[in-house]
């Protein structure tokens, strides 16, 4: 019987997949994109493109390395600049695809079959960019082995007392507990296409990922209980990693750092600037790969329902600070807040307010949240806003600390840019790349929604 048996006539919901989908119609689809679809010349220019911005990402970083961090903005007060900003910002990014991976797997929700493959590998590079910039913004990388208890006979240990040093075991925790739920959640998927390549170097290279998978009742128990193992994992370090990096301002005394408020706060950043990017991301993919049927309207809606709801959350963290400023009669936290908003980065402030509360309340209506290129539009503005939220909780609180004598002004150089540029370019290169390489959508979940969607039309009928 499907759930859908008792509503009246008409008021069915719209399928989580188009409907008229078979097996073979799904493996076909999904498995083409990567075995037989040829590399047309728009992917060519576009990987060519983003090649050429990782190369000025390396360029910026060697210059870094040969220089120092002098070849960047930052300077006395602001030790901390666009590394950090975009480092925060960045793990974000990736926690929309542990979400939609763990906790919606673990709440059986069905409209994440479509969208968690893609969400978990974005998952995967964003947190590769984001562990560049703590790295190379000590100046040199080259001791970023004394971050970790490493054997030391002459006693240098890390100070693990500083939420820098957790900042490394949980985003290094994050990172590796994603990729196992990634890969664990491709092998079947890799054994499908081990099994319908042409080539033989295709069969060769499917095959050693697929790991001897042959879909026996025994892989599939096994595949299970190892993926509900990973899941239950993964949903506590959806929370505790950005509550972690949240921590590397509030347990410092600098005024609009020292809050109570982050944890929390950050989290729901974090999930809305994830969700606004898979948005970003599978608008122009559903489009380009022909997966409208798969990546339906109503699964952009759930996400920008998700989008609305998290962004609430985080105009109410907003309002929060403003009001504990005030109310706490800490001249330095009133001081702080009075500079947001007619201080010298104030315009920084009022482009935040815009995009991350302003116009994400037209998600209101069901009319915007089912316009395509009003949802990518929006995704797009709410990316940049979370930007600037971290560059305002960064920078602001930074050049206006306690003395007069000690403030300061911050300006990024081409170097700043140019890092944050070619980490972008980087992490939309490594997307080019797996949606070229591996199926974009998770087939064995799609055929599983495709067997419950026929028995439950026949339940209904």
């Amino acid at each position: 019987m499907s759930v859908t048996g008792n509503l009246p006539a008409g008021h069915e919901p719209e399928p989580w997949i188009e409907p008229g989908h078979t097996y073979a119609s799904v493996t076909d689809k999904i498995s083409s994109a990567v075995l037989t679809r040829p590399l047309g010349i728009g992917w060519l220019l576009g990987f060519a493109f983003l090649f050429s911005i990782v190369m000025v990402l390396n360029l910026a970083i060697g210059w870094l390395i040969t220089k120092g961090v002098g070849i960047w903005g930052i300077n006395i007060p602001i030790g901390w600049g666009f590394a950090i900003v975009n480092f925060v910002w960045w793990i974000g990014i990736g926690h929309a695809g542990t979400l939609i991976s763990a906790i919606l797997y673990l709440l059986n929700q069905k409209w994440r079959t479509s969208i968690n493959r893609f969400a978990e590998a974005m998952t995967l590079f964003a947190v590769a960019c984001a562990g560049l910039f703590p790295l190379i913004h000590t100046g040199r990388p080259w001791m970023a082995y004394y971050m970790f208890p490493y054997p030391s006979t002459m006693g240098i240990w890390p100070q693990f007392r500083s939420p820098l040093i957790w900042d490394v075991f949980a985003v290094s925790t994050y990172g590796t507990v994603s990729l196992l739920f990634w890969f664990v959640g491709l092998l079947p998927d890799l054994a499908t296409l081990r099994d319908r390549a042409k080539t033989r170097w295709q069969q060769v290279i499917f095959g050693m990922l697929s790991m001897g998978w042959r879909g026996s009742a025994r892989h599939w128990h096994r595949y299970q209980s190892a993926y509900l193992l990973l899941a239950g994992l993964a949903t506590p370090l959806v929370l505790s990693v950005h509550t972690v990096v949240s921590f590397d301002f509030a347990v410092g005394i600098v005024p609009g750092w020292h809050t109570t408020i982050f944890p929390p706060y950050f989290v729901a950043g974090a999930i809305y600037s994830g969700f606004a990017m898979v948005l970003t991301l599978a608008i122009p993919m559903r489009k380009a790969y022909g997966m409208e049927g798969f990546i339906t309207l109503r699964h952009l809606e759930q996400m920008a329902k998700v989008m609305l709801a998290t962004g609430l959350i985080v105009a109410y963290g907003y309002f929060i600070e403003f009001f504990m400023a005030f109310y706490s009669g800490n001249k330095f936290d009133v001081f702080l807040a009075k500079q947001r908003l007619h201080g010298p980065y104030a315009p920084f402030y009022y482009a935040l307010i815009l995009c991350n509360i302003l116009t994400p309340q037209l998600l209101w209506f069901k009319k915007v949240r089912r316009n395509i290129p009003a949802l990518f539009v929006m995704s797009l503005i709410i990316n940049t806003g979370m930007w600037l939220e971290r560059f305002v909780i960064v920078v602001i609180s930074l050049t206006r600390d306690f003395m007069p004598s000690a403030w300061g002004r911050y300006s990024p150089t081409v170097w700043d840019y140019a890092t944050f540029v070619g980490t972008l370019g980087l992490f939309t290169m490594l997307i080019f790349l797996f949606v070229r390489g591996l199926p974009a959508i998770a087939i064995s979940e799609m055929r599983e929604l495709v067997h419950e969607d026929s028995h439950g039309s026949e339940g209904h009928s």
